[in-house]
């Protein structure tokens, strides 16, 4: 039994990480991972969630929830910068838990990665598919058949989700060098389009619907909280989904050119961009008009350019809006063949996965990641799955806020002296913890159920699979 909680918590040694990642081209630079981040968690979210919030919850006072959720993303993003400082290896916080705490945690932390990226990937890509139909709806419509899941509105499959998947893959797979070119540019043009908006609303802005400010707080139909600081909170459990993006950027550190500056700067400076455009277009959207105006509203942002009589302005935004959708989809494709590729380059799912090709790219668990993603998002409804995406991250950023406090002690010793290290220690990764379980626990029942089935078949998978096969080895 001794033997049994041993292996259980064996730590891997950094030194064997950094062996086998070492054949992988570093190639990155702050620029690219600043794009990467920005283009990852300035998605689709930004020109939706600011007026749904907004409706639903918390009134003008989304731009609080906004700044509430960035704080607590913040807290998480300096662990991940000491972490990905100290530690540049692929697969983010599964190989680093794997290092700090032990085999079993770096699973658990993995395993809920994964399933954001699974389903991440495809819901991003049904995103884009919606919104690109609806550009093209006025000179040509896809039968139901092609444009819809399976079992939705009488589709069969959501062609164009499969097409940008495939797309995507092939892209990444001819190397980073030219994703990182192509994403560069999308971002560029991303945030000149919300900046522009920004712009326009300005013009728009009426004071009047700024007030109250924080509503009175009531209980919605469906028992959530509407106004008063129960309101914000509860929009702070929905927008955390828009901040996890940064794992995106820790995922690819072992492609990093000097990790230890490389790898703090991107992931806080992405974070940082990301924040203020949030809270501007929030703070803008809500002075256009009146909040109640965007309950239900799928698209907040061209629906207010248009109304305050800027149609072509609307119809620019959103074309560039979904070129932008692109950015995300190579940022969740590129972390989560990464982290898939750290699992099998660990023995703990087929070793196919770990293996790079003649280009020194993980090319198979690139193949595994967009087969799942195709199947998700082409054939299944899944838009109750969001908030999983956010469960699953959360309980990584848990296990890396705690990771802190195991890594200090060996950080210039066999562990590499980082080049960023968390400030106000030890009290930050506390309250870094704590807000992650905060956030977390405001999240839907369906969310928290949800990661418990996840959780209960990473387990099993890990004891019928990857545990016998590191015991074997």
């Amino acid at each position: 039994m001794r033997n049994f909680f041993k292996h259980l918590t064996r730590k891997q040694d950094p030194a064997v990480y950094a062996d086998k990642d070492a054949e992988m081209p570093r190639v990155l630079g702050v620029k690219d991972f600043i794009a990467l981040g920005v283009g990852t968690i300035v998605s689709t979210s930004i020109f939706t969630l600011p007026g749904v919030v907004a409706a639903k919850h918390a009134g003008p006072a989304v731009a609080l929830s906004f700044i509430l959720a960035a704080f607590v993303a913040g807290l998480v993003a300096f662990a991940y910068a000491e972490m990905a400082s100290a530690l540049p290896i692929a697969g983010s916080a599964y190989s680093w838990i794997n290092v700090v705490f032990g085999e079993i945690f770096g699973w658990i932390a993995g395993w809920a990665l994964l399933a954001e990226y699974f389903i991440a990937v495809a819901f991003v890509a049904s995103g884009l598919s919606a919104n690109f139909r609806g550009l093209l709806a006025p000179i040509f419509t896809l039968p139901k058949q092609l444009a819809n899941p399976m079992g939705t509105d009488g589709g069969i499959v959501d062609i164009v989700a499969v097409v940008v998947i495939v797309g995507v893959a092939l892209l990444l797979s001819r190397g980073m060098s030219a994703a990182a070119r192509i994403e560069n540019l999308l971002v560029i043009l991303k945030v000149l389009a919300i900046l522009l908006f920004i712009i326009v609303g300005l013009t728009a802005i009426h004071a009047k619907n700024y007030v109250p400010f924080i509503p009175q707080y009531h209980a919605n139909a469906d028992g959530t909280a509407f106004g008063g600081w129960q309101g914000i909170y509860a929009g702070v459990s929905m927008i955390f989904l828009a901040y996890i993006g940064f794992d995106s950027i820790a995922a690819n550190s072992a492609e990093a050119k000097d990790p230890q500056k490389t790898m703090p700067r991107g992931i806080l400076g992405s974070l940082v961009i990301a924040v203020l455009l949030f809270v501007a277009v929030a703070l803008v959207l809500v002075g256009m008009f009146h909040y109640s105006d965007y309950a239900n509203n799928a698209e907040p942002v061209g629906w207010a350019l248009r109304q305050a009589g800027h149609p072509i302005v609307a119809a620019v935004v959103q074309a560039i809006a979904v070129l932008g959708m692109f950015t995300a989809l190579i940022g969740m494709m590129m972390a989560g063949s990464r982290l898939l590729y750290s699992f099998g380059r660990d023995g703990m799912l087929p070793a196919g996965l770990g293996k790079l090709n003649h280009r020194q790219l993980p090319n198979n668990a690139l193949m595994v990641l967009t087969i799942i993603g195709v199947v998700i998002g082409a054939f299944f409804p899944f838009a109750f799955l969001a908030q999983l995406i956010s469960a699953g991250t959360l309980i990584a950023f848990m296990f890396v806020s705690l990771g802190i406090y195991r890594l200090r002690p060996r950080e210039g010793h066999d562990i590499t002296e980082p080049g960023f290290k968390m400030p106000l220690y030890p009290v930050m990764p506390a309250l870094a913890f704590l807000g992650s379980l905060m956030v977390f626990l405001g999240l839907d029942n369906n969310a928290k159920i949800g990661s418990g089935i996840w959780f209960l078949i990473g387990i099993i998978i890990y004891f019928g699979y990857g545990w016998r096969r590191k015991v074997d080895a």
